[in-house]
């Protein structure tokens, strides 16, 4: 072989061994996964082995339906190197959403479900509210219908209640989480469910204190923003952790609470640190061009646009460089 070819095999094996043992969630797609499960605190993949998803939120379905499209996941895959993509079903709010419009939301949502199928990423399915206890009879019927008709795709991920607030987990949010469990169960006896839990997200060690027993493959949710939320819910959800239940991360951001600037790098590091030696998944909250702290789009972003990284913010860069580690 000539000097020349041999520059080029190996270059080209150089690039082949980078993309076979890097971590970037890109080239970690469903194809490669398939069915995923629970076993002890840890996510698998189909052949047990530990996986970690990660990956963009969208926002609120009734006022960003813009991005509820097959542009905007193609981008979320591929400019924003993610294997899943998280879409929130607004279900009550001043200016409506599921339970005014069924039908309309609910299409959102299936149009993000199937580019995602159609993309080779995992997607959640979110019921997004904070007092979904009182909605109970509306998200049994939602995802009894979610779970007949894509249930048999390994890419489906089901988020029960996104962020209840001060709920009792024993008495309120266990038992409405097991009803609707019970339902997505009937139809669809594998794929992953999310359970959201006290405090926004945060209380997991409420849950791990009195975990769901008589069912598999669930996990429990953490929510955090690295502004506003530091090493105490780290050394909460560590705990649990250790107790054996398994965290999800639907939702964080590297900015405060309340969706504002500043970023916050240092501690943000930190989560990423923790999030990874615990081999943890995440999802980065949220894909809108609002002029906000938290978006990882800067304003007047079309979701032909999404992820390139002209059109991200700062948050958004950090985030999309945490996706490809």
């Amino acid at each position: 072989m000539n000097h020349g070819l041999s520059l080029i095999y190996l270059a080209l094996l150089s690039s082949f061994i980078s993309i076979v043992f890097t971590k970037d969630a890109l080239y970690e797609p469903v194809s490669k996964h398939g069915q995923l499960s629970v076993s002890g605190n840890q996510l698998v993949n189909e052949n047990g082995e530990a996986v970690q998803l990660k990956g963009m939120s969208l926002a609120w379905s009734i006022w960003w339906p813009q991005f509820y499209n097959e542009p905007t996941v193609d981008g979320i895959k591929n400019g924003c190197h993610s294997n899943v993509v998280r879409a929130p079903l607004a279900i009550e709010t001043n200016d409506g959403g599921y339970l005014t419009d069924p039908e309309g939301q609910k299409k959102l949502i299936v149009d993000v479900i199937e580019a995602a199928i159609k993309h080779d990423l995992y997607v959640i399915v979110d019921w997004h509210e904070e007092k979904a206890e009182t909605h109970q009879a509306q998200a049994i019927q939602f995802f009894d219908e979610i779970s007949k008709t894509y249930g048999s795709y390994p890419n489906i991920i089901y988020e029960t209640f996104n962020e209840p607030t001060s709920q009792s987990w024993s008495t309120t949010l266990k038992p409405y989480h097991e009803a609707v469990i019970k339902a997505i169960r009937a139809n669809d006896p594998d794929n992953l469910i999310i359970v959201g839990t006290p405090t926004w997200s945060q209380s997991v060690d409420q849950a791990a204190a009195d975990p769901i027993t008589d069912q598999t493959n669930i996990m429990y949710s953490l929510h955090f923003y690295a502004g506003t939320h530091k090493q105490w819910l780290r050394d909460t959800a560590q705990s649990a952790l250790d107790s054996g239940i398994g965290i999800f991360v639907t939702e964080y951001g590297t900015v405060n609470a309340d969706a504002t600037a500043p970023i916050d790098l240092e501690e943000s590091k930190l989560w990423w640190e923790w999030l990874d030696k615990n081999n943890l998944s995440y999802v980065n909250y949220d894909v809108t061009d609002k002029d906000e702290g938290a978006s990882v789009l800067i304003p007047g972003t079309t979701a032909e646009n999404v992820c390139k990284e002209e059109y991200l913010t700062e948050a958004g860069k950090l985030a999309v460089e945490q996706n490809k580690k």
